[in-house]
């Protein structure tokens, strides 16, 4: 069993930056490939940014290339998502997820293990 914490959400200006880290329980990590989603309320959960157990490969959604930065520190077993120039259309609660098999990094659906989510909310 994984368990995940999501931490670094808040409350931040359009422009602004943020940087969400998602810290995992399980000592092995490293075998795991990590990915970010968001979802609003009343809406479908959407694929922000992924990366593989490595950090060799990773992958965005074309809402957030360029201004989002996924990484990992297998060392601290943790998985990050640096957010730059936030948009207010980038409120939502961010969330977490693992896989030890991964074979569609963009869909939530590949991925076994969850975080509880943290919100993140941009104010125009």
């Amino acid at each position: 069993q994984v368990e995940l914490v999501e931490s670094g959400g808040g409350l931040v200006q359009a422009g602004d930056s943020l940087r969400l880290s998602c810290a995992a329980s399980v000592g092995i990590f490293s075998s795991y490939h990590g990915g970010w989603f968001r979802q609003v309320s009343g809406k479908d959960r959407e694929f922000v940014a992924a990366i593989s157990s490595s950090g060799d490969l990773t992958y965005y959604s074309d809402s957030v290339k360029g201004r989002f930065t996924i990484s990992r520190d297998n060392g601290k077993n943790t998985v990050y998502l640096q957010m730059l120039s936030l948009k207010p259309e980038d409120t939502a609660v961010y969330y977490c997820a693992a896989d030890f098999h991964w074979t569609r990094p963009r869909d939530g659906g590949d991925y076994d293990y969850w975080g509880q989510g943290t919100q993140v909310t941009v104010s125009s």
